[in-house]
């Protein structure tokens, strides 16, 4: 049955997770009135809908589950996977405890935070938090070096590495940690705040998570529905400030930019990037699968869409939730739905009625860890499948997707590994220079979230390590590579040492431009113009270009082209041939870089600007790819309003994008700042336009319009 229809079906039901406190901080608060309100609803709701499927007497039948509460060494034993693979024990208690977030350096070196002050935040400076970096020296999968790097932190949520640091979410914080490398790495100073203001008075486990570096250059990461956040540069005002509650957000080392790449979901902790740089992100209690596009809108668990950049904001200053200053964004009309054609719970009744009973289907609703297998030693058939954390199924999920018009559909694969054991909560996974995959494990008796401190047990932990045909362990410290070295390395099928080779190379321009990346203050622009220059004298560039034009395969070539970008973005001039590249990927991912700085080829009677919405314009017309199609509609959104009519006019021409599960809603997000603004020139679009949904949706706005004048 196809997910879409069925959770529409339950939409109640799934809105509010019921049994997590929303408990309002100020009761003043419109905000957490309305959820406190609908909690209260929806918990009625749920007894009313658990006593009918009582009555009917068709539950699904229970999970027998045959462990609990198993010692490190017994877990690894009774868990289950594929012929071939092996897991072993990397480190478990009482060496790592109640490990929150994970990365691997360029050492392939583990780093863990370990999250002893969750659930709620301690009073400043008397935090318990601690990051140890672990390392195995002889290659026998189990570490015999661990350091405790840090101490004293506080509710750490988000861990990741790179420019010579560590990169830590710890709301009301996002921070850089600068790193003395070494043998016994240790803390070169005290942490340096780039942004604050996310939320840590609400669902603690929904603040900023699984920070991860995209193929673009950019930090990612995300946010959970319920964590009502005003984002920005410590000191700044609301109106310099991003609101942040349903989100995957990204922010760059270099011009410390800060945004939101997509908007909408639940309380997501996992998000990878594939081969073709397509993002992927698991959610809780709407349906787990989505692929993330810039831009887009995607289904909430609750509340209302959000404006999510300035342009937007000041368009609709008059949408504010009155207790929370939540900017609301009503013309959404439609988001984006998972591209999921099954669920992990079971039956019709909603994910909470199969609580336990969802064995059969994935082990349910809770989810945490999304990796996208690149790595080279597992077999073939698992290049490219999604490995998603299940928390109640204690168990790996795998998701297979596969192309499907601008984007794709995600189906049921077989579950890969079962810890068989109720007390294990993986949270996350991540692969290594060798293929081997490592996985943490929070382990606790108690399964879900609520903010009691006694609530947990504290003396629990693990990190394994899954290896096929008993790879062995590869020693590597990329820091002590060549540029040229590294470049070679860069389109390698090995997306571990493709993606640590680029961030190595960015972080060495980032040094020779001079600049600080623990230091928020210089400006966008000021940090381009250095970036530039200091490109200008490197001879990678050059080397990287000619990967573009001349490697063999489409995603080497995709890998030179990210590697470019992040060594200096894309010059107009260098992008112009891109576009029109035989290869739709290629074409697409040139338009979404070069849009980055769409700001710097916009000013008034820019030849630049002339040209770009005349290349995209023709691009809209004639380019055959709907991924293509997809890729214009995400940069538009980045053009000012007023430059975009020509590409939107071609795009919306295209009546057989009408039932694409992207398209439709992508061109109106592109469209909605236009047809607000010049709602004349949106009536010759909706003229034009092929595409019932998109029709339809202009005339809405037009008519919200005319409403408000009146």
């Amino acid at each position: 049955m196809n997910s879409r229809g069925k959770y529409r079906a339950v939409a109640p039901l799934g809105k509010w997770n019921v049994g997590h406190p929303r408990v309002a901080r100020d009761p003043k608060s419109g905000y957490f009135r309305k959820i406190s309100m609908r909690l209260r609803i929806s918990t009625l709701f749920m007894a009313l809908l658990a006593l009918t499927v009582f009555l009917r007497g068709d539950p699904p039948p229970a999970d027998i589950v045959p462990f609990a509460g198993l010692s490190p060494k017994e877990a690894v034993a009774k868990a289950t996977l594929p012929p071939g693979f092996q897991l072993h024990l990397f480190a478990g208690e009482p060496d790592i405890v109640q490990p929150i977030a994970f990365c691997l350096d360029h050492r392939g070196r583990v780093w863990v935070a370990e999250g002893l002050s969750y659930p709620r935040r301690r009073e400043e400076g008397k935090g318990i938090d601690r990051i140890l970096c672990f390392e195995d020296t002889n290659g026998d999968h189990h570490f015999d070096r661990c350091t405790v790097v840090m101490t004293n932190l506080n509710l750490v949520s988000g861990l990741e590495w790179g420019f010579g640091g560590l990169w830590v979410g710890a709301a009301p914080y996002l921070m850089y940690i600068p790193i003395a490398d070494g043998d016994v790495p240790k803390a070169a100073g005290a942490p340096k705040i780039l942004l604050d203001g996310w939320n840590f008075t609400a669902d603690t486990h929904e603040t900023l998570n699984t920070l991860t570096w995209g193929p673009d250059g950019w930090l990612y990461g995300c946010h959970g529905v319920f964590c009502p956040s005003h984002v920005g540069k410590p000191g700044a005002p609301e109106s310099e400030r991003q609101w942040v509650d349903a989100a995957v957000w990204r922010y760059h080392p270099a011009t410390h930019a800060f945004e939101i790449f997509s908007e909408g979901g639940s309380n997501p902790w996992g998000i990878d990037f594939d081969e073709r740089g397509q993002l992927w992100a698991e959610m809780c209690v709407i349906p787990h699968l989505h692929h993330l596009v810039q831009g887009g809108r995607y289904i909430r668990q609750g509340g209302e869409h959000f404006t999510i950049n300035a342009s937007e904001t000041a368009r609709n200053s008059k949408h504010r939730d009155g207790g929370s200053r939540k900017p609301i964004f009503p013309y959404v009309y439609e988001d984006i739905q998972t591209v999921a054609d099954h669920l992990h719970w079971s039956g019709g009744s909603g994910p909470h009625a199969a609580n336990g009973r969802s064995d059969a289907v994935g082990g349910g609703h809770a989810h945490a860890g999304m990796m996208c297998y690149l790595g080279t030693s597992w077999p073939e058939e698992y290049r490219g499948k999604l490995i998603i954390g299940n928390i109640h199924g204690q168990r790996l999920n795998m998701d297979i997707p596969e192309p499907a018009g601008s984007g794709y559909v995600g189906h049921h694969g077989k579950d890969f590994l079962n810890f068989n054991d109720t007390w294990s909560q993986t949270l996350n996974q991540r692969y290594d220079q060798d293929g081997s995959v490592y996985i943490i494990d929070w382990y606790d008796k108690n399964q879900c979230h609520h903010n009691r401190e006694d609530g947990h047990d504290r003396s629990n932990g693990r990190i394994y390590q899954i290896v096929y045909n008993n790879q062995p362990h590869t020693p590597v410290d990329l820091n002590r590579l060549s540029d040229d070295d590294l470049v070679r390395l860069v389109p390698s099928r090995n997306e571990w040492m493709s993606a640590h080779a680029r961030r190595v190379l960015q972080e060495r321009l980032v040094r020779a431009a001079g600049i600080d990346v623990g230091d928020p203050k210089p400006g966008v622009d000021s940090e381009w113009s250095r970036l530039s220059a200091a490109s200008g004298k490197s001879a990678i560039r050059g080397e990287l270009k000619t990967l573009v034009t001349q490697d063999k395969s489409s995603t080497g070539r995709l890998r030179a082209l990210w590697g470019m970008h992040v060594t200096t973005p894309l010059a107009w001039e260098e992008t112009r041939p891109l576009i029109e590249d035989s290869d739709e990927w290629i074409r697409s991912w040139s338009l979404q870089l070069v849009a980055e700085n769409s700001a710097r080829w916009f000013p008034p009677g820019s030849p630049a600007a002339s040209e770009m919405v005349a290349a995209l314009t023709r691009r809209a017309k004639e380019d055959p790819s709907p991924v293509v199609r997809r890729y214009i509609a995400s940069a538009l959104q980045r053009f000012p309003v007023d430059a975009r009519w020509t590409v939107l006019t071609e795009l919306v021409r295209h009546g057989e994008d009408a039932g694409d599960h992207y398209l439709p809603l992508m061109y109106w997000y592109a469209s909605e700042g236009s047809v607000a603004t010049d709602p004349g020139h949106g009536l010759d679009l909706l003229r034009n336009s092929k595409i019932p949904k998109v029709r339809e949706w202009i005339a809405r706005r037009i008519a919200a319009l005319s409403m408000a004048s009146n």
